[in-house]
């Protein structure tokens, strides 16, 4: 495995929403993702996904972390309604830094933005799933949100 790099120290990554152009980068990132989860999302899907984040009419949101260039990290946010509110909540689908830019802080950033993104919205609050092996990411997921206890079931159709 690669050693962990930045460009210098405390270099930090630029966010941004992604364009057409940076498909390529966005491909590169997203299936690392997958690879990491040991999935495989049919190629129509995820053409379909990257239409609906470039969509401003979508409810499909992202942002990739740029750092000299390249594109680092990614993280997909969904609004959606709920029935024990009156304001949206914002459900964190997808978030992914690639192997060499981990611990750093890039995973952090990119769920501050979405919590800004979130609040500016007037979402009543943000919430995500994670693999119960994932323990990495839930170090920085316990320092930085509450672990509702709830157990998630699910029927695939």
């Amino acid at each position: 495995m690669s050693e962990p790099i930045m460009a210098e120290p405390g270099a930090m990554p630029i966010l941004a929403r992604p364009r057409p152009q940076d498909r390529g980068a966005w491909s590169s990132l997203w299936e690392g993702y997958q690879i990491f989860y040991e999935v495989a999302i049919a190629p129509d899907v995820s053409d379909l996904t990257w239409s609906r984040i470039l969509d401003p009419a979508e409810p499909v949101n992202g942002l990739l972390a740029w750092l000299d260039g390249q594109a680092i990290g990614l993280v997909h946010f969904i609004w959606h309604r709920s029935t024990w509110t009156d304001g949206d909540y914002c459900y964190l689908q997808d978030l992914y830094v690639g192997d060499r830019f981990r611990g750093f802080g890039v995973g952090r950033r990119l769920i501050q933005a979405v919590y800004e993104a979130a609040s500016a919205r007037n979402c009543s609050r943000v919430h995500w799933l994670t693999h119960q092996d994932n323990q990495d990411a839930m170090l920085l997921y316990d320092r930085i949100a509450h672990r509702s206890g709830f157990v998630q079931y699910r029927k695939i159709l």
